[in-house]
């Protein structure tokens, strides 16, 4: 019993510390993608040979990096309650904190060194299933476009965040600014204006 405990004890410290070495890699290597792996190490608060324990290898923690990105693209669908109030309304919440998710997003999938396998468009995440989901439901509440197919919808939002990211350094703004702009056109984008649409 006393082993089993101190097994459990030693999975959540190496899922605390992992997590640690990953958020420490999304701020350094975000700000920097050529940053040496010993100032990750640093920022997390990890020598380099713990570091190393978990990724020995550059193109391993930036692998799994992508995974923590979708880990977080499913907090963040979570966080914005898509199944609750208007379509449109889920919609603005989750545009909202997915534009949180700029440096890991940025890092992990905006490499031009993806093979096809990591662009894989069959494999469908949680977030993917509740934002499809989401402009169905759209259609059905009459807040959506009918005319935005679910598939145009997360291209068009993926887009549309991709722009609003950039556009913070390429136009020197505050993220504030860049997220309300990227609202505003995704909003716009995607809601049924009664009388104009139809």
């Amino acid at each position: 019993m006393v082993k089993s405990a101190t097994s459990e004890e030693e999975t959540r410290t190496r899922a605390r510390t992992r997590r640690a070495i990953l958020d420490a890699a999304v701020q350094v290597l975000g700000d920097n993608p050529a940053a040496p792996l010993s100032q990750v190490a640093r920022a997390a608060g990890v020598a380099r040979s713990t570091l190393q324990r978990y990724f020995a290898e550059r193109a391993d923690l930036i692998e799994a990096l992508r995974d923590y990105a979708d880990e977080l693209s499913n907090e963040a669908c979570e966080r914005a309650r898509t199944t609750e109030g208007t379509a449109i309304e889920a919609f603005t919440r989750l545009v909202a904190e997915y534009f949180t998710l700029r440096k890991v997003i940025m890092l992990a999938f905006g490499s031009d060194d993806l093979t096809e396998d990591a662009r894989d468009q069959d494999e469908c995440s949680a977030a993917d299933l509740a934002l499809q989901a989401l402009i169905v439901r759209g259609h059905e509440d009459g807040t959506i476009d009918p005319r935005i197919t679910p598939l145009w919808a997360e291209q068009l939002l993926w887009s549309g965040l991709y722009a609003g990211w950039t556009y913070v350094t390429t136009a020197r703004v505050p993220a504030y600014e860049a997220l309300t702009l990227c609202l505003h056109s995704l909003v716009k984008a995607v809601e049924r204006r009664p009388g104009r649409d139809d």
